[in-house]
């Protein structure tokens, strides 16, 4: 995948930073998987791995929402997380582009080019996608979300239990 959005501009060092229930519920849940529960006890297989997720937001309260409902490790039974975080659509386009991510998270509020009109493009283009969850507007846009090919959707505002439980069920259903 090589093409950016039109508005997108270069890759500049500011872009960069440090790094239940159907789509459609109030709640989000992933599409045909139910959530998956917290288990106790140390990650076992995991021990010392990390996986990279990708957060996309232009708004750094966003992001700060997401990391801290998630933590460095969304659940015991998953490895710790690499944030990657990104606030243009050209840094995320770039960190795809060089793989090696487990997950995508992708604001579809953000500004000036949404996460869902980016996960549309990456469903559409990149075989073997990794899974995305959008962030979307409110309860009433999961419709949007599930025409951009979402794995799971969780609405503004951000309920922490539903954001960490839909990125502990993308990991455990990714990773196996």
């Amino acid at each position: 995948m090589t093409s950016t959005p039109a508005a997108a501009g270069p890759v500049t060092g500011s872009d960069h930073l440090p790094a239940g229930d159907p789509v459609g519920a109030p709640t989000g849940a992933p599409v045909g998987a139910p959530v998956g529960k917290r288990s106790a006890g140390e990650g076992g297989k995991w021990s010392g791995r990390t996986v990279s997720v990708l957060l996309y937001s232009d708004d750094p309260d966003t992001r700060a929402a997401v990391q801290l409902a998630v933590g460095p490790r969304p659940a015991a039974d998953l490895p710790r997380l690499r944030w990657v975080e990104c606030a243009t659509p050209a840094a995320v386009i770039s960190h795809v582009d060089e793989g090696g991510l487990e997950l995508l998270i992708l604001d579809g509020e953000a500004v000036p080019a949404g996460g869902m009109g980016l996960c549309k493009q990456f469903k559409d283009e990149i075989y073997q996608c990794p899974p995305i969850l959008v962030l979307t507007g409110r309860p009433q846009d999961a419709w949007l979300a599930t025409w951009s090919r979402a794995d799971f959707a969780v609405p503004h505002p951000l309920d922490p239990v539903a954001v960490a439980d839909a990125v502990a069920s993308l990991l455990r259903h990714r990773l196996g």
